[in-house]
């Protein structure tokens, strides 16, 4: 049963593991100990929500526990994973162009929050539904929304001066 789990579910969680870190060798070990976790505590899931939530939460707990072990911060955003998830932006034709914005767009993404940064990933890179995010940090779904319209804002904000 936790084969098929983890099949299922270990990429997605590398990836936002990775995307919050950015340490390839430390992001395999949290994997590893969601999934050991997800053994230690499945008597918590109770299965009144989704799975997912509840991996995603504990993945958050393990991210945490790390940043408090090694007195680190989350690490720095790199855009060009995700170009092919920018919505609403008009991609320049030209590859100098293109990398350009690239480029500034990660510039905008590592100036923002910590916690706007991981609600940016977690709606637009791993996207997870508005109520899912909601279930994994403990907020109602309506606060998310308002989050992350203020992240997008924020990220707005930052592009546009560092473009400028």
């Amino acid at each position: 049963m936790m084969s098929l789990l983890y099949e299922r579910h270990h990429r997605a969680l590398y990836g936002f593991i990775f995307q919050m870190t950015k340490q390839k060798e430390s992001s395999e070990d949290m994997v590893q100990n969601v999934f050991l976790r997800m053994l230690q505590y499945r008597a918590s899931f109770t299965g009144v929500g989704e799975f997912k939530t509840w991996m995603y939460h504990i993945a958050r707990n393990v991210l945490n526990d790390y940043y408090k072990k090694n007195k680190k911060t989350p690490a720095h955003y790199n855009v060009q994973d995700f170009e092919e998830k920018i919505e609403g932006g008009h991609l320049a034709d030209t590859k100098i162009e293109k990398k350009q914005e690239l480029k500034t767009l990660a510039m905008a993404m590592e100036s923002l929050s910590a916690d706007n940064r991981e609600l940016l990933i977690l709606c637009r890179y791993q996207e997870l539904k508005y109520h899912e995010v909601a279930l994994i940090l403990g907020i109602t779904e309506t606060a998310v929304k308002v989050r992350v319209h203020r992240a997008l804002i924020a990220l707005k904000s930052n592009y546009i001066k560092i473009a400028n």
